[in-house]
Order: C-alpha cells, then sequence, then structure tokens
C-alpha cells in the first residue's frame, strides 16, 4: 500500500489493486488563509470525512466519481474494508467540539487506521472495535486534539506497527497547534522520510514499533 501525506489531516492511500482512498481533506485557504497547504486535486475512488470541519470535509477540488464515508458503520467498497468508529472532538465526550470518526481500513494484507481529530484518550471497547493495527494516523499537536502525552498514550494502547503523525504545526499552517518535535522527544525509532511518500507492506512492516515522520507534498 502507498501512502502519501498531503498536510494537516489529509492522507491519500492506494492499495495494490489501484484504489485511491482519500482521508480528512482540508480547505486550501480556509479558515481565512490559516490552511496554507495547497488544493487536494488528485483522483479518488473513496474519500474518508471523520468530521464536518472545513479542514477535513473539503472535497470540492478531488476528482471523482468516488464515494464518501462521513457516518458510523462498517463498508465494503472497491474491494476494501472500512469501519467508522465513532469517538469524540475533545474530553468532554463531545460537549466542546463535537464528534469524531476513527476509521479502520483493511486491504493488501493491512489494518490502517486513521484517528481524525481524536480528543481523547481511549476507553476498552473502542480499543476492542479497532483490533490489532498494523499502522495508525495519529494527531499530536494539541488545542482541538489530543496533544503529545495523550497521543502517546493512544499509541502504546493500540500498539501499532508504525504510527505516522499528523495535525501537528508547520509552516504552512496558522493554527495553534504544538511541533512534531514534543511528541517525538525522547522516543526510540523515529525514522525520517525524504518525502510525502512511503509504500508498506506486510513484509516491510519493521520488526519492533517505530514512528515515521512523513514530509508534507502540499
Amino acid at each position: 500500500m502507498k501512502m502519501k501525506l498531503y498536510g494537516h489531516a489529509a492522507f491519500g492511500l492506494t492499495t495494490e489493486s489501484g484504489v485511491r482512498i482519500i482521508i480528512d481533506p482540508y480547505e486550501s485557504g480556509g479558515f481565512g488563509g490559516a490552511i496554507g497547504y495547497a488544493p487536494i486535486t488528485d483522483h479518488a475512488d473513496i474519500v474518508l470525512v471523520s468530521h464536518d470541519h472545513g479542514d477535513h470535509n473539503h472535497t470540492g477540488t478531488i476528482h471523482g466519481p468516488f464515494n464518501i464515508v462521513n457516518e458510523e458503520g462498517s463498508y465494503f467498497l472497491k474491494g476494501v474494508s472500512i469501519s467508522a468508529i465513532p469517538t469524540y472532538h475533545d474530553a468532554s465526550k463531545g460537549k466542546e467540539r463535537g464528534k469524531n470518526l476513527m476509521f479502520v481500513i483493511d486491504a493488501d494484507g493491512l489494518r490502517v487506521v486513521h484517528a481524525g481529530d481524536l480528543g481523547h484518550v481511549l476507553e476498552q471497547d473502542v480499543l476492542n472495535r479497532i483490533g490489532r493495527t498494523d499502522i495508525l494516523m495519529l494527531p499530536v499537536g494539541g488545542t482541538f486534539t489530543v496533544d503529545a502525552i495523550a497521543a502517546t498514550h493512544v499509541m502504546n494502547a493500540i500498539k501499532p506497527s508504525v504510527t505516522i503523525p499528523m495535525h501537528y504545526k508547520s509552516e504552512k499552517i496558522e493554527v495553534p497547534l504544538a511541533p512534531v518535535e514534543d511528541f517525538i522527544k525522547g522516543k526510540n525509532r523515529v525514522r525520517k522520510v525524504n518525502g510525502p511518500e512511503i509504500e508498506l507492506t506486510l513484509e516491510n512492516l519493521p520488526r519492533e514499533p517505530e514512528i515515521v515522520l512523513l514530509q508534507f507534498a502540499n
């Protein structure tokens, strides 16, 4: 499976059979210009939207046709199994910022989890629904999601082989988020990729858990 980090929390996945999935596409220039990443103009077969905020739900520049998944449930689309698991955007059961979906994607023998704008540590029933995880895309920037400490707790509870941080401060976003350095500080096995893309298979997953830092594509 090929994985591409566009920016913020937006990823593109391409399966071995060529199915294209885009997750949490942002609105370029949104929030009064605070979202400085370039528009996402790739083609998609499936678009996953964790919640209805403009930095996660903008499908207008994506080429289709595509199926949209933005509600809780289990789906089987284009040979890909997807579970949308309800969580919250904050630690107050949604009272501050509403609900959030975590996506569990099964394809190419891999289980990929995108945490959306998760705002709290996970209870055991959610962990049970997620199950064994190979790759975890996890917000780490705090303020609107889990911060470095809570994100570490989530990562340790899910126990993925690969964790890809997202939703943190960069030079292209004027939102009060913490930098990724707050999350990776003091952690072992952090690998920085020279580019926005990585290809992962069951065969090349690391033997010990690692954190992979991708550059933003846009």
